[in-house]
């Protein structure tokens, strides 16, 4: 296994199965894989994800990619980054009414 792959398995493994836990004892905006994934992949390509990475993006990532991926997932889970802000940003970039913050 390469070090991207391997660096990918942890991003997939902290968005599949860390965060989504995380939320369920946690006021976030989002819960389930799939959004986490899309606001990391987001604020990563600096718009919609799939306008700059290739489809799967998890096939796709470059080096770089995945271990940015990686370090705002685990920033997430600390709180060091803010995910209503990040979440809010991502649905900007698509075109989305942003969640409010409770």
């Amino acid at each position: 296994m390469t070090d991207t792959a391997a660096v990918v398995d942890h991003y997939l493994m902290l968005t599949r199965e860390t965060l989504p836990q995380a939320a369920r004892h946690r006021d976030w905006p989002v819960v389930n894989d799939h959004c986490f994934q899309r606001i990391i992949l987001d604020h990563i390509a600096g718009g919609v994800w799939y306008d700059h990475i290739a489809r799967p993006a998890y096939k796709n990532l470059t080096e770089d990619q995945a271990h940015r991926a990686v370090a705002l997932a685990e920033d997430i889970l600390t709180g060091d980054a803010d995910l209503w802000a990040l979440d809010a940003q991502s649905l900007i970039f698509r075109g989305k009414t942003p969640k409010r913050r409770p």
